[in-house]
């Protein structure tokens, strides 16, 4: 393994004049494809260790869901047409004489997903399909062979910073209490452009419309959205924050971000697995980070889901040993090696000179190396997120 702790040639994000950040929240499309592809794994991997005593090879990181058709008023409404989930990917379905029930467990996951996270969708509100095929003979010798590390089948990268900025707290803890409102369904987006010392926060709540009788109700959960995201800056920022909730509301023409479901999915906003949040809940276009999709992959031997995992750890442990880091990790692997060892891990440093890092990094990195199954064991319980 190749270490490499550099200085990186940019201010630390909070002297930067601009900054963007953006979070999809839990009945986001995208984020619904992330998290049903991630469930999907999980139920695979415990199916396989309770029959084989290992997780066999699969990548379940491919799943669209298609937008269907309601018809939305104040007080409520109907579905016209349901949204389609098509799940996709590559897993193991035989072994020797022995079937494994891809397709059932996969409408197993999805429907205990949805249930549980977005209970304003009635089961007839979405249609479950799978297409999901075996794997390559080739990576599935390079999952299941005989090595006591796992090898990495592919060749990828993960990325991952921190200290978090005060601008993406606010954005990761903005979605909770905006879904505390009483009418606003599963799906929120929140965008945040910072300008200096204020934060513009374009709020984007999909409100339920058999809780929301009219227009006055409806005004009254915006005002209380304002409220509760102004309440939370106070906490976490001293810049000044604009809140703007629903901007495309158009009273004129009575036009209002009303949902039968709770999730503008059901309306023709299409989703699909990796175009949403990163392994920290966020997209940060002013931060390094990686265009790789976490979910869905198995957790075993997919570099694109461990290494991302890896790299957020030795980020956030290396600003918790280093007062006044900023930190960014980038570590890539070469298929067919051992997943502890990388070809290159990059560590640059901003805030503070690269030198008082250096061997905080050297330590950190072997200790987090070390730790791949304790890693690998936190994806197959859900111990991490992935959106």
């Amino acid at each position: 393994m190749e270490l490499r702790v550099t200085q990186a040639h940019y201010e630390p994000i909070e002297q930067r004049p601009i900054e963007i950040v953006e979070r999809k929240g839990l009945g986001h499309p995208d984020t619904i494809c992330d998290s049903v592809a991630e469930e999907l794994s999980r139920e695979l991997c415990c199916y396989y260790l309770s029959q084989f005593g290992q997780v066999l090879h699969h990548n379940v990181d491919k799943a669209l869901l298609v937008g269907g058709r309601t018809e939305v008023g104040f007080g409520g409404g109907v579905i016209l047409e349901p949204m389609r989930l098509i799940l996709s990917g590559r897993a193991t379905s035989q072994v020797d004489s022995k079937y494994v029930p891809v397709g059932a467990l996969a409408i197993k996951a999805a429907r205990e997903w949805l249930r549980a996270n977005l209970p304003d969708l009635p089961d007839e509100g979405v249609i479950v399909d799978y297409h999901i095929k075996p794997g390559s003979a080739e990576l599935i010798n390079v999952v299941e062979g005989n090595t006591e590390v796992p090898l990495a089948n592919d060749t990828s990268l993960g990325v991952s910073h921190a200290p978090l900025s005060e601008t993406e707290r606010l954005v990761l803890e903005a979605e909770r209490v905006v879904r505390e409102v009483g009418r606003v369904g599963a799906d929120v987006k929140i965008m945040a452009l910072r300008h200096d010392h204020q934060v513009e926060l374009t709020i984007a709540a999909a409100l339920v419309a058999s809780r929301t009788p009219n227009v006055e109700a409806y005004e009254a959960a915006r005002a209380e959205i304002v409220e509760r995201v102004s309440a939370l800056s106070e906490i976490i920022t001293g810049r000044r924050i604009i809140p703007c909730v629903n901007c495309a509301d158009q009273p004129e023409k009575e036009s209002y971000y009303l949902t039968v479901t709770g999730t503008s999915a059901e309306h023709g906003d299409d989703g699909q697995v990796g175009r949403g949040n990163r392994i920290n809940g966020l997209i940060t276009p002013f931060r390094p980070m990686s265009m790789e999709a976490v979910a869905g992959k198995n957790p075993v031997s997919h570099i694109g889901k461990i290494y991302n995992r890896m790299a957020e750890i030795i980020a956030n442990r290396i600003v918790e040993l280093v007062p006044g880091a900023e930190v960014a990790c980038y570590m890539l692997s070469q298929i067919g090696k051992p997943i502890n060892d990388p070809m290159i891990v990059h560590i640059e440093v901003a805030g503070v000179e690269a030198g008082a890092v250096s061997g905080t990094a050297t330590e950190v990195v072997e200790e987090v190396l070390s730790r791949w199954r304790e890693i690998q064991e936190e994806f197959v319980r859900g111990g991490c997120r992935v959106a």
